[in-house]
């Protein structure tokens, strides 16, 4: 019996030779690959300047501290999602505060970010879950007008997607984005991940927190000397991973258009409750969850059915860690309720029309 997983990369001969080029080549790290894939992002989103570094939750980390992010500061950010969202506040030494999903997406709710805004936030992070973007001029409309507060987009799950007129990672309403490229992602790097801003100032200090604190600047340009102006860190990307970057991105579009067809094939074959897609997105879609009422006999029956399925994700305010922070079951209802119910399906490239009726074949039998 054919097994299937809910994500899996797609790697060709010519991502392959891309990597063998590089290793054969004078530069394994810090070299020009990194530079090209760096632009290849900005010409794709659209954006000024992108840092590459060896995981999103690098890009996080980093995003806060270029946003000024401590002690005595708030961040907020959705509770369905990976814990880098809220952890990278924590790192930090920021307060977490939650702010609610909308049922329909699963995505952060604008009208939740604005009830938890107070003097000490400092940044919001809206999360495009499932690749689907978050209302971005919604959350804009959030925030106060006579204070700065960093947006911060995790669209950990989103590169190749649209909101509006613009590519997710634009930043046009946003300060940074922080793409991932995780082998279940939509493009891989192995690990990796990467940070878009339009903004010059922002972008010299991610480029030093990614390597230390380290900047060669005025007359220190030609010759050895570097300075290290604040505490950073080891964040940076190899150019091996980068030239699978490079390679990947040039399928976005085309790895985009077959995750869009198979949600569609999803969509009108399988009868399921599942998120929808709201007008102003054309999403890349990472995830396609359904809802069902007694997960955990769907997911057990599903793995003896050959479907290795995925639970995304435990609410991030129910976990231990921050439980101790003073959170606990009954907080955040929306997120709690979709959690109780969601599982993701397969969703890769790599699956043909034949695998998806195999599939939806399986999973009729279980419900």
């Amino acid at each position: 019996m054919k097994t299937y997983g809910y994500g899996k990369q797609n790697i060709t001969e010519d991502d392959i030779q891309a990597v063998v080029e590089t290793l054969k080549s004078p530069y394994l790290t810090c070299g020009p690959k990194v530079k090209e894939f760096e632009q290849a992002i900005c010409d794709y989103t659209g954006t000024k300047y992108c840092v590459a570094v060896n995981s999103a939750t690098s890009g996080l980390h980093i995003a806060m501290m270029a946003a000024g992010v401590g002690v005595n500061n708030e961040v907020i950010t959705s509770p369905m999602t990976f814990l880098a969202s809220a952890n990278c506040a924590r790192f930090c030494g920021a307060d977490v505060k939650f702010a609610d999903i909308e049922k329909d997406t699963a995505n952060i709710n604008p009208d939740e970010i604005k009830k938890h805004i107070s003097q000490k936030t400092k940044a919001v992070v809206p999360v495009h879950f499932a690749g689907q973007s978050c209302d971005m001029e919604g959350v804009n409309r959030a925030l106060p007008t006579d204070r700065k507060i960093y947006i911060i987009e995790d669209a950990a799950h989103a590169i190749g997607s649209d909101y509006k007129d613009t590519k997710v990672g634009s930043c046009k309403y946003s300060d940074m984005t922080v793409f991932s490229f995780h082998p279940v992602k939509t493009i891989t790097t192995c690990e990796g991940g990467a940070v878009t801003t339009n903004d010059e100032e922002l972008y010299k200090k991610l480029c030093a927190f990614r390597a230390h604190g380290m900047h060669k600047d005025g007359d220190m340009t030609n010759d050895w000397r570097y300075e290290m102006r604040e505490l950073g860190y080891n964040y940076r990307m190899t150019d091996v991973q980068a030239a699978l970057g490079v390679s990947q991105l040039k399928r976005l579009d085309q790895f985009k258009k077959r995750r869009r067809e198979i949600v569609d094939f999803y969509n009108k074959n399988l009868g399921l409750p599942h998120l929808i897609e709201k007008d102003f997105s054309n999403a890349c879609f990472h995830l396609y969850p359904i809802l069902v009422k007694d997960r955990k006999k769907f997911y057990f029956d599903a793995r003896k059915a050959g479907l290795n399925l995925q639970v995304h994700y435990i609410p991030v305010h129910t976990q231990p860690y921050y439980q101790e922070q003073g959170y606990k079951w009954g907080d955040y209802p929306n997120a709690e309720e979709y959690y109780n119910h969601c599982i993701s399906l397969p969703l890769y490239p790599d699956l043909t029309d034949n695998d998806l009726q195999e599939i939806i074949r399986r999973i009729k039998e279980i419900i």
